[in-house]
């Protein structure tokens, strides 16, 4: 490369803003060329990818995106679990001014057909033959896809549709042609507009079809901005991505903030791998749903369960202590020489081995977000040390717009607002929130973003919350969830839902009671845990359905129930219960691809069980 050639590319640099992802990627390469920036797990090798060979990918599929004939303002979709290539996908798209769809990997063929049509979109990266199977049953569907680049290959090599190419000769050809047209895609990076649609995030669809919302460069430098200065986020943080990259939980932690600090993404092998990855990665920042929590705590207990009666017994002591020493803290008060002797003794003896089992040893800012959970659950985990902070967004506010402090949460709140956000309560208590992440609105729905979007810039969340004076908000439930009870109660779901799965028997509960003189709720037991107590206890079952048949299990629930009663107020009390007979399925409805529960058609499926139970 020439002396002139290479001034110009550095002139050219300098040029590209940060005010948007791929133009933060321009300068981390450039300042940090050869420092790691992606790890992805490949038969059971980490490798290693530098800031340099990470814009280099993006750049490259940006000009084969161009070749394939994509245009600003046209979408790609991406249909894949987390890997190297979803976020070179997402970032090249961006990069040439189209819009990034992610597509749940877990979605059957009809939501696929949806959001790729619903989007228009024109190419779409599948990661397998599972993927692909899907893009060409729905091809009548939808017909703006033109370029279909299948990631892995192994089983599509036959298929007569002319739309299939591979990511590695889709990737060749861009990178052959790098040197000469690098400059290209960098004038497009610079020339993006911040405020213009850079990325469409698909809503879960608990009450209808899933919406596409529109988040700008702007939108989601901002939320990544205001968390690095929120949290003291850096760039020698260790992220592990695992939940899917369409969720804009996710998002901020695989791409948000890593392309604002530098901080170094690990993909694993598998989703499955997940337990492992984390032991071997030990992130220092780790973002979990409920459900990732809930699983965790389960796990522990049954294993503690199964472990000898001392370790039952040092356990059991240590999380009173942990807990007792917490709970002080929180009320900030000061722990005393016993105080941090005891500490000290218990974690030598009892949290250290919890943290590593779990992976989260290193980890100084544990994360809980995209749905309520129990604040019982989060004292555990902070009685062993590990401090989650729980944090509060939606999709439409580029993910967060509330955290708890690192090292200083309040339990039962989701923290103050992030720099840059104001928030207020409005009709009913409804939660508002305005600032730079609102978003730009729903993608063909001008009337669903009018609804959302008051004329002032006001974010009408949908959830209803408290907010105490120095400014920490706690979410009490959704106003279109709300149970009002017979008597004229008005109670949380969500809050009796999640104090049912501190349970590790309980992997799923969904409480009734709108118009019902008393709550009662439909529970799915966790399988793995309740089978391996009846195997414990020498019961024998033959699926899934024959062990919630069993009058053993049904007392083990129930008990269950009643210890979880004990944390509610009387109102909220669960008083009747019956165990689903299945496990619940994205494909059959009851779930959304975020695993949360589709209410209308459960309530409809399940009609005969609610009634049974009045």
């Amino acid at each position: 490369m020439s002396a002139t050639l290479t001034a110009n590319l550095a002139e050219l640099v300098q040029r590209v803003h940060r005010d948007s992802l791929p133009g933060r990627l321009v300068h981390l390469a450039n300042d940090r060329g050869d420092d790691p920036a992606l790890r992805e797990k490949r038969l059971g090798v980490w490798e290693e990818r530098s800031w340099s060979s990470y814009l280099d990918h993006v750049l490259a599929a940006a000009i084969s995106m161009l070749d394939a004939g994509v245009q600003r303002g046209d979408h790609v979709a991406i249909l894949s679990e987390n890997r190297e290539e979803w976020v070179f996908a997402d970032l090249a798209a961006q990069a040439i001014g189209a819009r990034s769809v992610g597509v749940y990997p877990t979605n059957p063929e009809p939501e696929v057909a949806y959001i790729l049509s619903h989007s228009e979109s024109v190419l779409v990266v599948c990661e397998d033959q599972e993927q692909v199977d899907k893009v060409v049953a729905i091809a009548d569907q939808t017909p703006t896809v033109r370029t279909v680049v299948v990631v892995d290959p192994r089983g599509t090599r036959g298929y007569p549709d002319p739309r299939l190419e591979t990511w590695q000769g889709f990737l060749e050809r861009g990178m052959a042609q790098l040197d000469q047209r690098r400059a290209e895609v960098l004038e497009r990076i610079a020339a993006i507009d911040p405020d213009e649609p850079a990325m469409i995030v698909y809503t879960s669809g608990t009450t209808g079809p899933p919406k596409g919302a529109m988040l700008s460069s702007r939108n989601v430098t901002a939320s990544a901005d205001a968390g690095v200065e929120a949290f003291g986020y850096s760039g020698s943080e260790q992220v592990l991505s695992y939940l899917p990259l369409c969720h804009v939980a996710e998002k901020i932690f695989t791409l948000y903030l890593p392309l604002a600090t530098g901080a170094v993404v690990h993909f694993g092998e598998s989703i499955d791998t997940v337990a492992e990855d984390l032991r071997e990665v030990s992130p220092t920042v780790f973002v979990g749903v409920p459900r990732i929590w809930e699983k965790m705590h389960s796990t522990i207990l049954v294993k503690v369960g199964d472990s000898s009666r001392l370790k039952q017994w040092l356990c059991k002591a240590g999380v009173t202590q942990g807990q007792r020493l917490s709970a002080k803290k929180q009320a900030g008060k000061g722990w005393n020489p016993i105080d941090h002797l005891v500490w000290k003794v218990f974690d030598l003896l009892v949290f250290r081995a919890l943290q590593e089992r779990l992976g989260l040893r290193r980890c100084w800012f544990p994360v809980s977000g995209a749905a309520p959970v129990a604040p019982e659950l989060l004292r555990w985990f902070h009685g062993i040390g590990v401090e989650i902070s729980e944090g509060f967004g939606q999709t439409e506010c580029a993910g967060v717009s509330h955290a708890n402090p690192p090292g200083a949460a309040r339990i039962g709140t989701v923290g103050q607002v992030i720099p840059g956000v104001e928030c207020v309560l409005g009709r009913g208590d409804e939660v508002l929130v305005r600032g730079p992440q609102v978003f730009v609105g729903y993608l063909h729905n001008e009337e669903a973003t009018a609804e959302t979007v008051d004329e002032d810039g006001w974010l009408h969340t949908g959830d209803v919350g408290v907010i105490d004076e120095d400014g920490y908000l706690s979410i009490t439930g959704r106003i279109k969830d709300i149970i009002i009870t017979a008597g004229g109660k008005n109670l949380s779901p969500e809050q009796i839902e999640n104090q049912m799965k501190t349970s590790p028997y309980i992997k799923e509960c969904v409480a009734i009671g709108d118009g019902r003189k008393f709550i009662s709720a439909l529970i799915q037991i966790d399988g793995e845990n309740v089978g391996d107590w009846a195997s414990r206890k020498g019961i024998a079952y033959t699926s899934f359905h024959d062990l919630t048949l069993k009058p053993e299990v049904v007392e083990l629930i129930d008990a269950e129930v009643r210890r979880c009663n004990e944390h509610l107020a009387r109102v909220e009390q669960v008083r009747a219960f019956r165990l689903l007979p299945k496990e619940l399925h994205q494909d059959d409805e009851e779930l959304t691809a975020t695993q949360k529960v589709r209410r209308t058609a459960f309530y409809d499926r399940y009609a005969d069980l609610i009634e049974e139970m009045y």
